[in-house]
């Protein structure tokens, strides 16, 4: 690499990974660290009466206190921090010190890994430590870490610009305390529902994340094309079509934990990719499932966070069964006064209209109630909420209510103002279910793009049979901001879609050497900020000659300097390329 592309940590720390190499240190070894204690564990295990432990330890180094033949530094494993006592005789017992003086004190940078091994013991000041008898290096940090500071509970340089914290989630996982332990929890999230599930004799299953139909939701599909059949695929939006049919196939509960894709917006609950949670039990109806889903919320907030209250921004939700059900209806009657039982579209359009709810031709019955209860309703319900009883235009893969055939079996979990689950009596007659779908490819017509397509294949699998079912979808994504207390999608995913990244157009060697500029010296004029040749029309020609003279020396590029004439030159042909221009 150009040293010139480098700043000047970055050229120090290669040059310390190069002088290691010469001392027959490998700052890259490949043998096992046979790692045996973590800081945690370190300091819950200490006691002062008993021998002391010697422990093997690795981890990262975040701060270092050298003070001349002794030393202290902060080591950051995947457990935590613990504090390392270095002495040059302890790990140099012999005559040779090159091992502290150099090595430690001298080639070692903050970010740098290394394995100690030593025994724990307590600091005069009262601080578990590891008093450190060998050092390894085990990984040379060629970039520096931003240095977080914290001074009297006050942060300074804090690494939190939310862009750079998520295309660089490697860095704020390891500057920023607290991050891990958001996925950590994650972790325990997905752990607690797993359980659950198998607990009740239900197994886990996958099925194709690629599909020939989009299917099992209402959203606009990623599309892709298979080379070898010449086909164009589309990644799964949802996978409860498939699930169903393993419910046609005999199984009594099935679940996936899957990734879905829906080509739609981006903010700060939405993801492009996202994992959602499907369940589908047989002999059960949406009751069942609402009692099901309340006590899986309330153990997994338990297990998580060892109580069923969580804080989200200024909001207290508390995930103790039970949770209140409202039917749609009654959500829209209580924040609009308005009635939408009965309603044809006509009147839902002039209900809209008054609200002041924007609308469009292609939007049914469905779509319209949709977009009330979003606008009017949906944000009011911080408390779990379930809202049930959805008019039929809604949910095309829902049985009818058993005692009013406008209204479906169907339910969604409102939490903090968002929807978390989705849930169904499932629709389980083949003939409704064609209807269904026709409808649906009439709305598509009219210019709906989620509308759903016809899937020939679950009518088939439908017909040969399907048990009365519950199915129910929760957002993996959703339920973890809520079990951690963050309010941006991105904060519980460690790589979120990010838009591309900005990059500043450079100029090719060739238009600079069109200039008479030497190619020898093109990287140091962009290194002095010049990236176009055309920038250069502006500079002044003495300071823009001092530049390229210093980083000459300061780089050691051992490039003959240009006479100022020369740079003056160099100058007026990119001023008169750009008056050309």
């Amino acid at each position: 690499m150009n040293p010139l592309e480098l700043s000047e940590q970055e050229i120090i720390r290669r040059g310390s990974m190069e002088t290691m190499r010469q001392m027959g240190i490998d700052p890259y070894p490949a043998a096992e660290y046979p790692v045996d204690a973590y800081s945690d564990d370190i300091r819950a295990n200490f006691s002062d009466e008993a021998e002391p432990r010697q422990v093997c330890v690795a981890g990262r180094i975040m701060t270092r206190r050298i003070m001349g033949k002794a030393s202290f530094m902060e080591l950051q494993d995947s457990h935590g921090r613990v504090q390392v006592y270095v002495s040059r005789d302890e790990i140099c017992p012999g005559d040779d010190k090159e091992l502290y003086n150099t090595v430690f004190k001298k080639l070692l940078d903050i970010g740098d890994f290394v394995g100690m091994r030593g025994h724990v013991f307590r600091t005069q000041t009262g601080e578990i430590s590891v008093h450190a008898s060998d050092l390894t290096v085990l990984a040379k940090s060629l970039r520096p870490l931003p240095v977080v500071k914290v001074k009297d509970g006050k942060t300074y340089d804090a690494f939190d610009d939310p862009e750079l914290r998520y295309r660089r989630r490697y860095v704020d996982l390891v500057v920023n305390e607290g991050v891990r332990d958001i996925f950590l929890k994650r972790t325990r999230v997905y752990t607690s529902m797993r359980n659950y599930f198998n607990e009740h004799g239900y197994i886990e299953v996958e099925t194709p994340i690629l599909q020939s139909i989009p299917g099992g939701a209402s959203a606009r599909p990623f599309i892709t094309h298979h080379n070898a059949l010449d086909i164009p695929l589309y990644l799964r939006i949802a996978d409860e079509l498939y699930l169903k049919r393993l419910i046609v196939g005999g199984f009594e509960g099935v679940y996936e934990f899957s990734k879905n894709f829906r080509n739609e917006g981006m903010d700060r609950t939405h993801n492009p990719e996202f994992t959602c949670m499907e369940i589908y039990v047989s002999y059960k109806d949406y009751n069942w499932m609402m009692r099901f889903t309340e006590q899986m919320l309330e153990r997994i907030c338990l297990e998580v966070n060892g109580t069923t209250e969580v804080r989200v921004g200024d909001n207290t939700i508390s995930f103790k069964a039970p949770f209140r059900r409202v039917t749609m209806a009654e959500a829209i009657k209580e924040h609009t006064g308005a009635d939408i039982t009965g309603m044809d579209e006509q009147q839902l359009r002039e209900l809209c209209a008054t609200l002041g709810i924007e609308t469009d031709p292609s939007m049914g019955k469905g779509k319209l109630i949709d977009e009330i209860f979003g606008e009017k309703c949906e944000g009011n319900y911080i408390q779990p909420t379930f809202i049930t009883d959805y008019p039929i235009e809604m949910s095309p893969l829902t049985k009818r209510h058993r005692s009013n055939p406008e209204l479906t079996e169907r339910f969604e979990l409102m939490v903090n103002g968002k929807e978390l689950c989705n849930a169904y009596s499932e629709l389980n007659d083949p003939i409704d279910q064609y209807e269904r779908f026709v409808e649906q490819m009439r709305l598509s017509e009219k210019g709906d793009d989620e509308a759903m397509i016809i899937d020939h294949d679950f009518i088939r699998a439908l017909e040969y049979g399907m048990p009365p079912t519950s199915g129910m979808g929760i957002g993996m994504d959703r339920l973890v901001m809520l079990m951690t207390g963050q309010t941006a999608i991105q904060e519980v995913l460690l790589f979120p879609q990010m838009r591309p990244e900005k990059v500043h157009k450079r100029d090719s060697e060739e238009a600079y050497t069109a200039l008479g500029i030497d190619a020898e010296w093109v990287p140091a004029l962009q290194k002095a900020g010049y990236i176009t040749a055309a920038s250069m029309a502006d500079a002044a020609a003495g300071k823009l000659h001092q530049e390229l003279c210093g980083l000459n020396k300061k780089h050691k590029l051992g490039l003959k300097n240009p006479t100022p004439d020369t740079v003056a030159a160099w100058i007026d042909a990119a001023a008169n390329t750009d008056t050309q221009q």
